[in-house]
């Protein structure tokens, strides 16, 4: 089994079509080491996956709070809201670029689409962490810094 780059499940080659049964999947994978692997009550199944497990593919705001809370949707319709437990990181991505990711559960991340990934830095802001200028979002109280301000300034 493999998950391409782009979120599609590959079986035998194959893309596997049917949604719930990629859902299932999905709630039965682990990561053992640096592997990913499949669970069942009888044996365990190694999966390649090319980048993330997962995708986040949507995004939503909940203003009403005291702090703003960014939540996603991933491709086998997890909702996690990026908080302490599911926190956003960011990666070296193409042309200098940021890949960003937020964690679903356990060592089981979501890379969240390009398009979202503009959506988050619209929400961005400056803070202080430690003694540099840093570039992040905030959510559920916590900041999630992307890069140190002083390398966009001028972009």
């Amino acid at each position: 089994m493999r998950i391409a780059a782009d979120g599609t499940w590959f079986y035998c080659g194959s893309p596997i079509g049917r949604a719930p049964l990629v859902q299932l999947f999905a709630s039965i994978m682990r990561r053992e080491d640096e592997r990913y692997v499949l669970v069942t009550p009888v044996e365990k199944v190694g999966i390649k996956v090319e980048d993330a497990p997962f995708l986040a593919v949507e995004m939503r705001v909940n203003n009403q709070t005291v702090e703003p809370q960014i939540a996603f949707r991933t491709n086998v319709e997890d909702m996690v809201t990026v908080d302490a437990e599911h926190p956003l990181r960011f990666e070296p991505g193409a042309s200098e670029g940021l890949k960003p990711y937020v964690r679903v559960r356990d060592d089981l991340w979501a890379l969240v689409k390009r398009a979202l990934f503009y959506d988050l830095v619209a929400l961005g802001r400056t803070e202080r962490v430690g003694d540099e200028d840093w570039f992040g979002v905030r959510s559920s109280g916590l900041f999630f810094p992307m890069r140190p301000a002083s390398e966009i300034e001028g972009l």
